[in-house]
């Protein structure tokens, strides 16, 4: 089996796929995950947009995979990614990582070990990464998605 440095991009995801990232990632600090009726309702009110909230729901479960222009424009500005995220894989996957960290900064704890690791080379990240999974499984957590 041949190896490559070149890394391979990741798999093309569903629409449903990324709104359900959006919605398990995008919220305020301590606060639960939105709600489709909780983003109908923000769009319709802050962006003059009409969308219901079974329509989100068909959306994020893919029972509706063509939304229109105006809908997919309405869901990325609620959840403040570039419509595009929704169209090319590398904007999605820029939006992904920005979006991890942004995640990853929240917790003040993650912050202490981000800033501790600030300049090590990528092997001593990788080894720490490695650390971090081995203690996420003995603590019987479930894998973090490495997207």
């Amino acid at each position: 089996m041949e190896s490559s440095s070149a890394e391979e991009p990741a798999p093309q995801r569903s629409l449903a796929e990324k709104l359900e990232y959006l919605f398990r990632t995008v919220r305020e600090p301590g606060r639960r995950e939105y709600s489709n009726e909780e983003v109908a309702a923000a769009i319709a009110r802050d962006q003059d947009v009409s969308i219901s909230a079974s329509y989100i729901w068909y959306l994020r479960t893919g029972q509706r995979d063509n939304p229109t222009l105006k809908h997919l424009t309405a869901l990325a500005t609620f959840f403040g990614v570039p419509p595009a995220y929704f169209f090319d894989e590398q904007i999605r996957d820029e939006v992904e990582g920005e979006l991890a960290l942004v995640v990853a900064l929240r917790d003040a704890g993650v912050r202490d070990v981000a800033l501790r690791a600030s300049g090590l080379s990528v092997e001593s990240l990788d080894t720490i990464s490695e650390v971090i999974k081995r203690v996420r499984t003995l603590e019987g957590l479930p894998p973090r998605d490495e997207s």
